[in-house]
């Protein structure tokens, strides 16, 4: 039984319905997901102020880069090789065991030290019960490793829905009495306990003890490549909520970091479970060029074709969707909502590179990339500091907009990938996306006023009627939209 988690042949048979029926699960996952996170972030943001969003903020930027060592990339590692034994997911497993220790350890005694950077003396303890975080992910890293290798998505949907509900409940439930910062403190710390429990029940593999010379030599040097990408990547990607904290204060750094977060949710419930079915997949395609091309190709259209839309969308619409959302005390973070629009629309295409440098197991060139790149994004963080957050969130967007071809390009480079497929690829959906919302701004001072509630939902049906409206325009329209339906046609054949 335990020998069924390592080999991957019987998944070749039918890769390809298993993959579509994978991603219809996730994406259904994610669907629940987001409106559960939603549903909370409506909750919360009535029940806790900014600065206590803030306060949380200032330390997830420290816990998150450590995290980042607990993996150290084995789980990827786990699922991108071709041939893996018993031995090796064991010396794997307690690896990142030993890691978390030594990482919860770490965070507690650094604890007093975040409280003085940020001259916030609540801090410390919060530092301190994040910390026990660490150990709990580090138990179930690989357990969810071996499941993704199998593609058993149902089931690590089911955990991470439960899981979810789990947290929010206990946050809305504590904020509800009075427990301030401390109720999402909590909601942090519940996901790893109920997950956890989930994947020991549902996967049947048990680690033995480590193995020395067992062959996980390799996989440790891919997941050392990964981990400095992680790394460096964390930085470009959180320096931005440290410099806002510790120059602005608690409260800047809360519009900034719910803005960043409310617009990337609903592109996560997008590249979130494509991404984890399209991993897999393109990992066993490795010696099938043509196959890995077009499932690459597939997986880059699905997630521009559902995220370009709504990040289009939620630039038009950004002042209706922070104050029906988040409240009237949340006005500031509209601003910042906008300028961070544009890193997000090409946020919705990241996998381009990341699919191609994890499937191909060339992790050493995602570290180059990313030690080329992130020197530039923390100058954009400091260049705009002066303005505050939406100074911040101007430069990056600048960035990362000058940063997207060359890392295409470099991404590219001695793969079967070519910068005219990428192109091909999402130039349908980049430009209905960003037409319909231009058509729809144009309008927008047209339209009755109307209360806020019913103004947003006709604002999101006109960008819809636009946006598919748009999509069957030459040339090739009616083929393209085809193209996209065969995929549930394809789930009611098998």
């Amino acid at each position: 039984m335990t020998k069924d988690y390592f080999s991957t042949e019987h998944l070749e048979a039918n890769l390809k319905s298993r993959s579509i029926r994978s991603g219809i699960v996730t994406t259904s996952a994610q669907a629940a997901k987001f409106v559960l996170n939603l549903g909370s972030n409506i909750i919360l943001a009535r029940l806790l102020a900014p600065a206590d969003f803030g306060l949380l903020a200032m330390v997830s930027t420290v816990t998150g880069f450590l995290y980042m060592f607990q993996d150290l990339g084995l789980s990827t590692a786990t699922i991108q090789k071709d041939k893996i034994t018993h031995a090796q997911v064991s010396t794997l497993f307690w690896i990142n065991v030993a890691v978390s220790c030594g990482i919860m350890a770490l965070t507690a005694g650094l604890a007093p030290a975040i409280a003085i950077f940020y001259k916030e003396p609540r801090l410390t303890l919060i530092a301190i019960i994040l910390a026990s975080g660490f150990i709990l992910s580090g138990l179930s890293v690989q357990h969810q490793a071996l499941l993704k290798r199998q593609m058993r998505f149902t089931a690590l949907a089911t955990i991470e829905i439960l899981s979810l509900f789990v947290s929010l409940a206990t946050g809305i439930i504590f904020a509800l009495y009075g427990a301030g910062y401390w109720a999402l403190v909590l909601m942090q710390i519940t996901p790893g306990i109920t997950t956890l429990i989930g994947v020991w029940l549902i996967c049947g593999w048990r680690p033995g003890l480590p193995v020395r010379n067992c062959g996980a030599k390799s996989m440790l040097a891919y997941g050392g490549n990964l981990t400095g990408f992680n790394i460096f990547n964390y930085f470009s990607r959180t320096l931005d909520n440290i410099l806002i904290g510790w120059y602005w204060g608690s409260q800047q750094l809360g519009f900034y970091a719910k803005a960043y977060q409310l617009l990337l949710l609903p592109i996560q419930q997008i590249n979130g479970p494509v991404g984890s079915v399209a991993l897999p997949t393109l990992c066993r395609l490795q010696a099938d060029p043509q196959r890995y091309r077009n499932y690459y190709k597939m997986g880059i259209r699905l997630t521009a074709s559902f995220g370009m839309p709504l990040v289009a969308l939620l630039f038009v619409v950004a002042d209706k969707v922070i104050l029906l959302i988040l409240g009237e005390q949340w006005r500031d973070a509209i601003a910042i909502f906008q300028l961070l629009a544009p890193a997000a629309f090409i946020g919705t295409i990241n996998g381009a590179t990341g699919w191609v440098y994890s499937s191909l197991g060339r992790t050493d060139r995602m570290l180059r990339w990313t030690l080329f790149a992130t020197p530039l994004t923390i100058l954009s963080f400091i260049l705009g500091l002066k303005w505050g957050a939406t100074g911040v969130a101007t430069c990056y967007s600048i960035c990362c907009l000058l940063l997207f071809i060359p890392g295409i390009l470099y991404a590219y480079q001695g793969s079967m990938l070519r910068l005219k497929d990428l192109l091909d690829t999402i130039a349908r959906p980049a430009i209905a996306a960003i037409s319909a919302a231009a058509i729809l701004f144009l309008i927008e001072a047209f339209l009755p006023n109307i209360q806020l509630a019913i103004d947003l939902l006709l604002n999101c049906l006109l960008y819809g009627l636009f946006y598919f409206a748009l999509w069957f325009c030459p040339p090739n329209g009616k083929k393209a939209v085809l193209e996209m339906l065969r995929v549930p046609q394809a789930i009611r054949q098998k």
